[in-house]
């Protein structure tokens, strides 16, 4: 999979030169849990930092940075006060446990120009201003959110989301995949993603035991990465995973 990030980093710095320079290149990732979209992004997201570090003639250094879905998911206090909190718990990694509006409020932020906003004074027209965009991540110590983690500048010119649902074509989650410029699915052998899934569970701890890390593959995992590939938005491109250690989330 190097190799192909390596293509596909060339690929984004080469369409970043095509796009106005006040305006973001946005890539969309996903694909079933296990095929090794996370891994992926993180590479082409260095490479792509390589190659735009190399680059002459800029004013100002464009960078490339990585979004994890993962930050929208809904706290366990949200989960808690659900009708079925059970089941909420149980089921979440699903679509309905994130929040999707919120998500599309910051994919639609990520379109307006990196440095003109609407002028608030006694002159109606537009003003330079650099604006900070920020995004939550998840930590995993605490099973839930950070808000306002990342931070992505005007000179992030590229932004790379990765996560299930970055463009399904259910609301609201089909406003933030139609702005997106790249949709790009990681597809893999389901039985190899199962494999990884289980291994990934036992020795994370998120299952207890080899039967908890089955059933949860068998009964949340997968049921979610069959409704993500039965519900996303036409992909721009499509990615072979291969059976790679690295490549596991």
């Amino acid at each position: 999979m190097e190799a192909i990030a390596k293509e596909l980093a060339q690929y984004l710095v080469e369409r970043l030169q095509t796009i106005p320079s006040s305006s973001r290149l946005l890539v969309g990732i996903c694909g079933i849990p296990a095929s090794g979209k996370s891994s992926l992004s993180e590479l082409v997201e260095d490479h792509t930092n390589g190659l735009l570090s190399t680059m002459a003639g800029q004013r100002e250094e464009a960078k490339a940075i990585l979004v994890g879905l993962d930050g929208w998911h809904l706290t366990r206090a949200q989960l808690d006060a659900m009708p079925d909190p059970k089941l909420a718990h149980d089921r979440r990694g699903i679509h309905w446990t994130f929040d999707g509006h919120a998500y599309v409020d910051f994919v639609r932020s990520l379109r307006q120009p990196t440095t003109l906003v609407p002028n608030s004074g006694p002159v109606d027209g537009l003003v330079q201003e650099h604006r900070v965009i920020t995004a939550p991540s998840f930590d995993h110590a605490v099973k839930d959110p950070t808000p306002h983690a990342v931070s992505i500048h005007p000179y992030h010119r590229i932004v790379v989301i990765e996560g299930l649902y970055t463009f399904l074509s259910i609301d609201p989650w089909s406003q933030a995949g139609q702005m997106l410029d790249e949709r790009w699915v990681v597809d893999v052998d389901i039985d190899e993603a199962v494999k990884r899934l289980v291994k990934r569970h036992v020795v994370s701890g998120v299952a207890k035991d080899l039967e908890e890390a089955i059933w949860r593959a068998d009964n949340n995992d997968m049921p979610n990465g069959k409704f993500l590939l039965e519900n996303i938005l036409p992909p721009t491109r499509r990615i072979a995973s291969v059976e790679d250690p690295v490549f596991t989330s």
